[in-house]
């Protein structure tokens, strides 16, 4: 079982940046796909980055190059640099992993972006 731990949520104002981070139990190129979601109304989640163990990396179309994923295997830690923060980004996000077709999820770590 893959455990998953965030960090670096905090509030920020528009226009301003954030670096999260989630820390895996294990390594990271062990998991096919890690990456990040944001929870929406109605119990939802919106898709916001993933990469894969082979370094390909996807992101939700509201990203608009403004985010970016990235990994460091020696920490098994996968990061979400998010710059150019609009008040409409503000959400719990949740670190996600998949492995032999199982899903796993982080707690969260929230981000509040003040106008």
């Amino acid at each position: 079982q893959v455990q998953l731990v965030e960090s670096g949520g905090g509030l920020v104002q528009a226009g301003g940046s954030l670096r999260l981070s989630c820390a895996a139990s294990e390594s990271i190129f062990s998991i096919n796909t890690m990456g990040w979601y944001r929870e929406v109304p109605g119990d939802q989640r919106e898709l916001v980055a993933l990469i894969s163990s082979g370094g390909g990396t996807k992101y939700g179309d509201f990203v608009e190059g403004r985010f970016r994923i990235s990994r460091d295997g020696g920490k098994n830690t996968v990061y979400l640099q998010m710059s150019s923060l609009k008040p409409e980004d503000a959400s719990v996000y949740c670190c996600y992993a998949e492995r032999l077709a199982y899903d796993y999820w982080g707690l969260g770590t929230q981000v509040t972006v003040s106008s």
